[in-house]
């Protein structure tokens, strides 16, 4: 979990990317293997509710993923765990975890982030575009409309310059259905 002086390093891969929440000190675009971002999650808090569930990003298994690390300095590391696990773990559909990531300065850093749960009621796995549109539309949690998450996400790969083509699809889908229930 900690660098070489105590420091926490958190892998963030959707929203944290672009709302983290917390203080660092330092922050770095980053790669992890073994995990793919995926709208696998059904939303019962954040983006959705249980009658009305939204879709959150997960890390599922296999391939990689770009994302931010985010380093903090170790007076904060107590702090900052007690903020994710609270945030992350709402209905506990995610694992913590401690993983290897490259920072894009080269550097390899071990780092917290959350990892789908398969196990999970909340697991949705991999579902067709349709029903992720359809699903990510209706959702509105705690943390607002499901469709901005999406759009917020994608625009923050963009800035990354980071292709997600199915994050892509569906964020173009909900912006040419702004304002309608329909979609094609």
């Amino acid at each position: 979990m900690a660098a070489e002086r105590g420091d926490l390093w958190v892998f963030g891969y959707g929203s944290l990317m672009w709302r983290p929440g917390f203080d660092y000190a330092e922050r770095h675009a980053a790669r992890l293997h073994g995990y793919h971002r995926s709208l696998c999650i059904f939303s019962h808090v954040h983006r959705g509710t249980p009658d009305t569930p939204g879709l959150v990003l997960g890390l599922d298994r296999g391939g990689q993923c770009r994302g931010i690390a985010f380093r903090c300095e170790p007076e904060l590391a107590e702090a900052t765990l007690a903020y994710l696990r609270e945030r992350e773990q709402a209905t506990a559909v995610y694992l913590e975890r401690q993983v290897r990531i490259r920072l894009d300065d080269g550097r390899d850093v071990m780092a917290v982030t959350y990892v789908a749960d398969r196990s999970h009621v909340q697991y949705a796995g991999r579902l067709p575009v349709e029903d992720l549109v359809r699903l990510v539309r209706q959702g509105v949690g705690i943390s607002g409309a499901n469709p901005d998450y999406v759009k917020s996400t994608h625009g923050k790969l963009i800035e990354l310059g980071v292709s997600d083509p199915i994050l892509a699809r569906i964020a173009g889908r909900l912006s040419e259905g702004e304002g309608s229930a329909a979609f094609t």
